[in-house]
């Protein structure tokens, strides 16, 4: 998960977020099974806002299983994103135009060979 996040806030990729999907990054970091120390928990949600474009939702779907991951897609469709990289593509449709709904390991193999950090990342795995 280091590895996504770092190639998603590292020129060519893209991280976008909502106000609701910020909201829920702050929620899930919280949880205390995480084990997320508060001051590493401020360090990541502030490379977020300083890495990632602030998109406004501009429509909203009802299309996942778990509807709690509608403002994900929603986030991703208003962002005209190519990609959703999630670890629980079975909640999202199996066919979505775009944005294509796809796994870490999956983005890891489209995004790493064109990142500028390319030789740190393979230290990383």
């Amino acid at each position: 998960q280091r590895t996504v996040f770092l190639l998603a806030i590292t020129p060519p990729a893209r991280l976008y977020v909502s106000d609701a999907t910020f909201a829920e990054y702050r929620t899930v970091m919280a949880r205390p099974e995480l084990r997320i120390r508060k001051g590493l928990r401020r360090q990541l949600l502030q490379l977020i806002r300083n890495h990632s474009h602030s998109v406004t939702i501009s429509r909203s779907l009802q299309v996942t299983k778990d509807h709690g991951d509608n403002k994900f897609l929603e986030c991703a469709d208003a962002a005209r994103a190519d990609y959703l990289v999630t670890g629980n593509q079975r909640h999202f449709p199996r066919f979505w135009k775009r944005p294509k709904v796809i796994t870490s390991r999956e983005f890891i193999s489209i995004v790493a060979p064109h990142s500028s950090h390319e030789k740190f990342l393979r230290r990383l795995q």
